[in-house]
């Protein structure tokens, strides 16, 4: 169960809830630019507070960091497997686009992958605050 319901990479992959992994974390797109990485206060399906205190997201930035550099570390090892003869312009000049290009979604997947490092999934949260909102 690596990418099924109740994985940590299920909730990652699909910027859901990191508890019910049914709510949407993010109020709109990674690319949506009025919104760039702005979540949701609560999930709108099993209710769970996404930012436990003022300023929690600030450890995604190292997240964020190692998505960075293993972005480069990608596109670096790409061009010398496949591409040996290019020149270092051309290698800093792809690295740089794609980071650009990239980073509202790097941004993104940072903070929900710093999420579920601190929450577990539930699979009775939803009825559980389907029960609390009907008390």
């Amino acid at each position: 169960m690596l990418i099924g319901k109740g994985s940590k990479l299920n909730s990652v992959l699909r910027m859901k809830c990191p508890r019910c992994q049914e709510g949407d974390f993010y109020v709109a797109h990674p690319y949506s630019l009025k919104n760039v990485g702005e979540t949701h206060k609560y999930c709108p399906s099993c209710g769970l507070k996404y930012e436990k205190e003022i300023g929690f997201y600030y450890g995604a930035m190292y997240v964020s960091y190692g998505l960075g550099v293993g972005l480069f570390v990608a596109c670096w090892a790409g061009f010398n497997l496949f591409f040996p003869n290019a020149s270092t312009f051309i290698q800093i000049s792809v690295i740089s686009g794609l980071s650009i290009f990239l980073s509202p979604y790097l941004y993104a997947l940072s903070k929900i992958i710093w999420a579920n490092l601190f929450f577990s999934y539930d699979p009775e949260a939803l009825s559980n605050y389907k029960k609390d909102q009907n008390v």
